[in-house]
């Protein structure tokens, strides 16, 4: 059984091990269920958002905490590959309707998609909530296996128009995520009472939960003695990225490296403990020569002289090695040095969830979101063979 799952507020690859027979004769026997290769869960995550002007404080909070999200599912064992999407909607006669931005690995990308939304639009009530769904849905590129957690959070204030003949209605959607065993999850934000029926129906219908928030969605900033430390650390890992390729490839690893510098420590902070997490990548998805390199996607004598960065195109073959050599060692040593903080600060933030929760503050949206992925990959897991 699969699972996608969805959140809705008013305003994960299972790679199979190809199996060779060996030629013996008599024929071996197959391999015991304990022999087989333990595939690396997968969990994929759309949260789709309504965009309209009541939701601006809800999506400058995601923006700060889309990293910590991507923490609190990375954190969970076994240790899942993470694919975040996004779908931002609104309603008709506004700059847009839907825009949408697919499922992937590169949170760096995500959190530069999340980064442009802005809020605005809107004005007279239900948004265009059965679009958003059913392109969630059936637009995405969920990973196939059945074995993959997918899970959507739609996050927005109000119900959607029911009378857009064009539409496909939200009964119809919820329909085909529960026979793509699809968990829909709905998210309430603010106390519109139009919304509650329509967002319990929704969470019902497709074997979902429902949850209400403060229109904000009551994300408080959590910070640490340990943020400016690690996002300066950060920076100097940064600072021995290897942008290749193409002209375009080399400009989104800087941009990547140039958006976790400008954010704020904390944020700078959940970003490096995500790549700490990952493998002491410097940034998220391809086009960092270190990275790449460790993990055989590409081979430094296959590189075109122009697809490398102008300080190494003049240097010898040898001396190309010897310049990754050097940035490989100086970013071991800062992943050693990052490790050690990051540790400290997961423990700091998980005494201090304890305490919000024990103080009842322990509602705000990416803390329900955290606790929601866990039950369901939990659940998820429970039904597999």
């Amino acid at each position: 059984m699969k699972h996608i799952i969805i959140v809705t507020c008013t305003a994960i690859f299972a790679s199979q091990a190809a199996e060779t027979a060996a030629p013996v004769t008599p024929p071996a026997p197959p391999p015991s269920e304990a022999a087989q290769p333990t595939a690396k869960p997968v969990v994929d995550v759309v949260f789709v958002l309504d965009s309209t002007g009541s939701m601006g404080e809800l999506i400058a909070g995601a923006k700060e905490k889309i990293w910590s999200i991507a923490n609190g599912i990375v954190g969970q064992k076994p240790t899942p590959t993470v694919r975040i999407g996004l779908l931002s909607y609104r309603d008709r006669g506004d700059a847009y309707v839907t825009k949408m931005f697919d499922l992937t690995e590169d949170i760096d990308t995500v959190f530069r998609n999340l980064r442009s939304f802005e809020a605005g639009g809107g004005g007279d009530g239900p948004e265009s909530v059965n679009q958003a769904l059913d392109e969630a849905v059936n637009k995405m590129a969920w990973t196939a296996s059945k074995q993959a957690t997918k899970i959507i959070f739609l996050v927005g204030d109000f119900p959607p128009h029911m009378n857009y003949k064009d539409d496909t209605k939200y009964p119809v959607t919820c329909q085909t995520a529960a026979k793509s065993n699809i968990i829909i999850n709905t998210v309430q934000c603010g106390s519109e009472a139009t919304t509650t029926p329509v967002w319990q129906e929704i969470a019902k219908l497709a074997e979902g939960s429902y949850m209400a928030l403060a229109q904000t969605g009551g994300m408080t900033a959590m910070t640490t003695p340990h943020d400016a430390e690690i996002a300066k650390i950060s920076a100097a890992i940064g600072e021995t990225s290897i942008a290749y390729g193409s002209v375009t490839q080399k400009s989104s690893v800087r941009a990547k490296n140039m958006a976790a510098a400008e954010a704020a420590p904390a944020v700078a902070a959940s970003r490096a403990a995500y790549n700490s997490s990952t493998g002491g990548r410097a940034i998220q998805g391809r086009g960092e020569l270190l990275a790449d390199m460790t993990d055989g996607a590409v081979d430094l004598k296959n590189l075109k002289q122009e697809e490398l960065p102008a300080e190494m195109q003049k240097m010898s073959q040898t001396e190309r090695k010897d310049y990754i050599a050097k940035q490989q060692t100086k970013r071991t040593e800062l992943n050693q040095q990052l490790t050690a903080l990051v540790r400290k600060r997961t423990d700091f933030i998980e005494r201090e969830k304890a305490r919000l929760t024990k103080e009842g503050k322990g509602d705000a949206f990416d803390l329900k979101v955290e606790e929601t992925i866990k039950e369901q990959i939990k659940r998820n897991t429970a039904t597999k063979p």
